[in-house]
């Protein structure tokens, strides 16, 4: 028997270049990964992080003020969509510090909305590496908040010379690899939220009891 459908219409999908840089190669992979979720039918919300200005995070701040109004808007946009993609920059092989700012920002909001949102993470660097140390670092933030992080992350190299004119990946293979990826995350997330049979079954340690505290912190 079909279970019902709880999430009717298209997956929606939020999409941020995490880079403040004008014309930053994550901006531009941001764009193409947008266009690649709305060519499957998809809906993709795409942002920078120019649109979500916030202060350092500071505990006095927020005791006397709240939270800034930059973070209340990224609340917002993640809690509308059904999973995001983060495409970021590697600063000295680790986490932008205007990123990781945010995320600890937004993780003050209760409840949290990073919590069981699916995320695809992606990088582009004129590095032979392509920013993907700095992913293996932006994992643990949002995986110790309970995000469902996609286990293959994407990162393209030498992005200088990475994109035809046309925002493409100038690499077609790198192209195919990229839309491969996009296209299993998708299937993923559209499992996860149209299907209830197969819902809260993503547990953050293999052999995890239910009723374990760090499993009761990633789903509660």
């Amino acid at each position: 028997m079909a279970t019902e459908n709880p999430h009717p219409g298209p997956l929606r999908v939020f999409v941020l270049g995490a880079s403040l840089r004008a014309g930053s190669s994550n901006a531009r992979l941001a764009a193409l990964i947008a266009q690649m979720i709305t060519d499957t039918g998809a809906t993709a919300d795409l942002a920078t992080m120019r649109e979500f200005d916030m202060p350092l995070y500071d505990g006095d701040a927020e005791l006397a003020h709240g939270l800034p109004p930059g973070a209340l808007v990224l609340r917002d946009r993640l809690e509308l969509c059904d999973a995001f993609v983060i495409c970021s920059p590697e600063y000295n092989a680790s986490v932008p510090g205007v990123l990781k700012n945010a995320i600890d920002w937004v993780s003050r909001v209760r409840p949290q909305p990073f919590k069981t949102k699916h995320a695809l993470l992606v990088s582009a660097s004129p590095s032979m590496v392509g920013g993907n140390r700095g992913l293996w670092a932006l994992r643990i933030p949002l995986e110790h908040l309970g995000t469902r992080v996609y286990p293959d992350m994407f990162s393209l190299a030498m992005a200088h010379e990475g994109f035809t004119e046309d925002g493409r990946l100038s690499d077609a293979g790198m192209q195919e690899r990229l839309a491969e990826t996009v296209r299993a995350f998708l299937g993923l997330v559209e499992a996860d939220v149209r299907y209830v049979c197969l819902q809260r079954r993503w547990y953050e340690f293999l052999g995890d009891r239910t009723e374990a505290p760090v499993t009761q912190r990633a789903e509660d």
